[in-house]
């Protein structure tokens, strides 16, 4: 499991959106802007989103050579950066989303109750960021 150091944590930790990049069909970019929250324990960044949005359709399709999906997730405040990337997959268990849902509340604003509901869930590997926090 990748961990942040203690500078990255105060980052994601900190009010900003950031943009979410996965793969069409095609393989080209979808770059869209999300609220994110940072799971340290797990070492995952968790994104709510609609069952039937277009970067949940990019979560569930698999690689031509059978991969998981991978995306990127980058926030960006003045010169301060962080790109988290990893393998991204789709979660409806309603557990998993009501903690979502907690943590959006208390990292940005409380969400309005939706059944379309979903979570994506992206398992970090690689972390890319400004110079005083590398």
């Amino acid at each position: 499991m990748l961990r942040l150091n203690p500078e990255q944590l105060v980052f994601v930790t900190e009010r900003h959106l950031a943009t979410l990049t996965t793969l069409r069909a095609d393989g080209s970019p979808h770059v869209t802007p999300v609220a994110f929250m940072w799971d340290a324990a797990t070492g995952t960044a968790l994104i709510t989103t609609e069952r039937g949005s277009a970067k949940a359709a990019n979560a569930r399709r698999r690689a031509p050579d059978g991969r998981a999906p991978r995306a990127a997730l980058c926030q960006v405040a003045g010169g301060r950066w962080l790109t988290i990337e990893g393998t991204v997959d789709v979660v409806d268990d309603a557990e998993v989303v009501a903690d979502a849902v907690a943590r959006h509340a208390r990292r940005y604003h409380p969400l309005e109750p939706d059944p379309a509901r979903v979570v994506l869930r992206l398992t970090a590997d690689r972390v890319l960021a400004s110079d005083y926090m590398a």
